[in-house]
């Protein structure tokens, strides 16, 4: 879209089937988060001409289930320490130009991930944004005139987010001791230049750091980590870390270093 003046409602019409999709996950019960990430996931997949997020709105409630699933286990492979090949024969067999070699998702984690997380930064705020998707339908069936949010110019510019809305606190287990370049070099491994900065407890004596804090470029890239769960469990090195979303508390912010 590049070069182009588009309004915000051009941009909801281009990608309805995107909205379409994500109405259909949340209808079959999907977790709203899980189904924003395999929403951006089926439209970086539709980018890269793998279209399967068209055939969306033609398919059964057990179909649309198994769309949402697959695509799950697409974002959980993503996540975890160990490239597992996910199992998507329906997303694959919805691709007219052929099949999707699952492999791709696991040795391309890092392309995979930043291209996702593109798509919940940018135009993720319009496809998931439920105020502006009622009243584009309004618009349609002629209740409204021209709304101004409607008609507004688009722009494909990310919205900086402070930095408590793309962090996560992580705490680690006793005896288990793990430092902060090990935390960044795993996700930076595995999804590329997406970490800030990690902060760790401030402890004496020679004492293990019990909890730190990740500082993610985006927070998308948090909404991936997570995916809909409250906390989640890594391995770095066969030991394990807890993952949740950060919440600020003043006490534990002079703690860190």
């Amino acid at each position: 879209m590049a070069g182009q003046m588009f309004t915000v409602r051009d941009v909801l019409y281009m990608y309805s089937d995107a909205r379409t999709a994500y109405d259909r996950f949340v209808g079959i019960g999907s977790n709203p988060e899980q189904a924003r990430n395999a929403v951006a996931l089926l439209v970086w997949l539709d980018q890269c001409n793998v279209r399967a997020i068209q055939h969306l709105p033609g398919l059964s409630p057990t179909a649309v289930s198994l769309v949402a699933a697959e695509a799950n286990s697409v974002l959980d492979c993503l996540r975890g320490p160990e490239p597992v090949v996910p199992a998507i024969p329906l997303i694959s067999a919805l691709c007219k130009d052929g099949d999707v070699d699952p492999r791709f998702f696991t040795f391309h984690q890092d392309l995979v991930v930043r291209g996702v997380a593109d798509i919940l930064d940018g135009v993720g705020s319009l496809i998931f944004n439920n105020h502006l998707n009622k009243m584009l339908r309004r618009y349609q069936t002629g209740l409204v005139g021209n709304p101004p949010e409607l008609m507004a110019a688009y722009s494909c510019l990310s919205v900086a987010v402070p930095e408590d809305c793309r962090s996560m606190f992580i705490t680690f287990s006793r005896g288990a001791p793990i430092d902060r370049e090990e935390i960044f070099d795993y996700f930076r491994q595995k999804w590329g230049d997406c970490v800030v900065r990690v902060l760790m407890e401030k402890t004496a004596g020679g004492s293990q750091p019990m909890y730190g804090r990740i500082i993610f470029r985006s927070e998308a890239f948090v909404q991936l980590v997570l995916n809909g769960e409250r906390l989640v469990k890594i391995s770095i090195r066969h030991r394990q870390i807890w993952l949740r979303k950060y919440v600020p508390r003043p006490a534990a912010t002079q703690n860190q270093n």
